[in-house]
């Protein structure tokens, strides 16, 4: 899904999205790897799976034969259930696009244990009401991805190696315009418009049920995993990452970690895993890793059970938490136990930061194929606590639908709807009250009604159009209107 990673061409790129769409996944290039089923309730179907012939009885990934297993990604758990492809999905890796099979380049590449993916997405917003002034502007992602089935290429049974490198540029709305927004109304903006290497892991199946991943990459990856098909920020990605973004990096930053996940019976699994906090991922001025400046690990946990892929609607449940060992400031008080705002003091440190979680996502109309909704309805509940010691967003609340096949005949069409509250800490609010003119926070209520085509395999166009009410949890602010177009273009 990448195009080029020059400043030349990626503003060329991004005109390209605004004149085509596409949201369905590419067909898959004949004998080349297959990628991971996805739980994705709001992805629209495979081209080839549109047809009347498409049932959902078809047997799962992991019914392959052992070769094609051991390639999948937590095979007998996809992630996400969305009905869309990856066209759009700014956290995960491409579907192939635009130059398909050219050449049996991909063929090629596929018999020796490799695949590739390239992506330009785009988001461009104007904020029709509210803000301090009205702007246009628009931001993306450039990524190129590699995976290496090492089986294939060195004989490591169950050994895949990724590397993903992204380049995020352009402007926020968000900012620009003075929006006041707790989430951003652009999603893929943010975490310094800068190259990364956002991918760089090992990841080992040991037997059936046990698999291990080390390397570069980020808690949002594996834990509270949640599509990016809204523009809204609250709609995407893993949730805990928009409350707390201080300690827990979603993508693009990568991190020191590893996973090790365990299948315990059919269709349930847990997980669990250590990512290493250091602020100085977060500046730009390095291309592959920080060696230097760690504060602390962030320890997720994770519990959950899939169903549907044997057969019928399609279904994730997951429950979560997490542990920080980083200290972290009170959002109130200071070392005597008296608010900062008034004494001026040094806030008091806590010795640890934590939290859970809870994800649902459910098929209830329709048919369905290796985890995937290809037509009818789906709805989706996320639901994040973090503490509210160190928290200053401490809850979050995402609920919303993916209908797919609205309008017969138009191709891997997704209409999705959603609404969301993000508060603010309480004690938060009460020493905003302790300053005079300071406006008090409470929560912030944002809703985004998008509908996506996929003209072509490799192009998606979404327009939506979004509401935030009460812009950073201030009552006093009137209600922001945007109006968005998110477009992605696939190599």
């Amino acid at each position: 899904m990448i195009v080029t990673t020059t400043r030349r061409l990626a503003p060329l790129l991004g005109a390209a999205c605004l004149f085509s769409a596409g949201g369905a996944v590419a067909q898959e290039t004949k004998d080349a790897p297959a990628p991971p089923p996805q739980v994705d309730i709001g992805a629209p179907a495979p081209a080839a799976a549109t047809d009347s012939s498409a049932t959902n009885t078809q047997k799962p990934a992991n019914a392959a034969t052992p070769a094609a297993r051991r390639r999948f990604t937590h095979a007998l758990h996809p992630r996400d259930m969305s009905p869309g492809t990856g066209i759009g999905d700014t956290r995960y890796q491409a579907p192939p696009g635009l130059f398909g099979d050219w050449r049996q380049a991909r063929t090629w590449l596929g018999k020796r244990g490799v695949e590739v993916s390239a992506r330009y997405a785009s988001e461009s917003a104007w904020n029709v009401t509210g803000g301090k002034t009205a702007r246009i502007t628009e931001t993306g992602q450039v990524d190129f991805g590699a995976k290496f089935d090492l089986d294939t290429i060195a004989g490591i049974d169950g050994g895949t190696f990724q590397a993903t490198l992204t380049w995020r540029r352009g402007r926020n709305l968000s900012d620009d315009a003075g929006l006041n927004t707790l989430q951003q109304v652009q999603e893929v903006y943010g975490r310094g418009q800068t190259i990364r290497v956002t991918e760089l892991w090992y990841q080992q199946k040991l037997g059936d049920r046990v698999e291990m991943k080390l390397g570069r990459t980020n808690p949002g990856s594996d834990f509270a995993v949640f599509s990016c098909h809204f523009e809204n920020l609250t709609f995407c990605g893993a949730q805990p990452g928009n409350l707390v973004g201080d300690y827990w990096y979603n993508w693009p930053v990568a991190q020191w970690a590893g996973v090790v996940h365990v299948d315990v019976a059919k269709g349930v699994y847990v997980q669990v895993g250590g990512y290493v906090e250091n602020p100085n991922e977060l500046k730009n001025n390095f291309f592959v890793a920080r060696f230097g400046g760690a504060t602390g690990v962030l320890v997720p946990f994770e519990a959950g059970w899939t169903r549907g892929l044997e057969g019928g609607h399609v279904g994730s449940y997951k429950v979560g938490g997490w542990y920080s060992t980083t200290a972290g400031d009170d959002v109130l008080l200071d070392t005597n136990h008296q608010p900062t705002v008034i004494t001026g003091l040094a806030p008091l440190r806590h010795s640890g930061r934590y939290g859970v979680y809870a994800s649902v996502q459910q098929q209830v109309s329709g048919t369905s194929k290796d985890g995937k909704a290809l037509t009818g309805l789906g709805v989706f509940a996320n639901v994040t606590q973090a503490d509210r010691a160190t928290s200053v967003t401490d809850n979050q609340v995402a609920l919303g639908l993916f209908y797919k096949g609205l309008l017969p005949g138009v191709g891997g069409d997704v209409l999705g709807v959603a609404v969301g509250r993000t508060n603010v800490n309480g004690r938060a609010a009460r020493a905003d009250l302790l300053v005079p003119g300071t406006p008090v926070r409470d929560a912030e209520y944002a809703a985004e009604v998008y509908y996506s085509i996929t003209p072509v395999p490799w192009l998606e166009l979404q327009p939506n159009v979004q509401v935030i009410h009460h812009p950073g949890g201030v009552k006093t602010l009137g209600d922001v209107g945007v109006l968005g177009l998110k477009a992605a273009i696939t190599l």
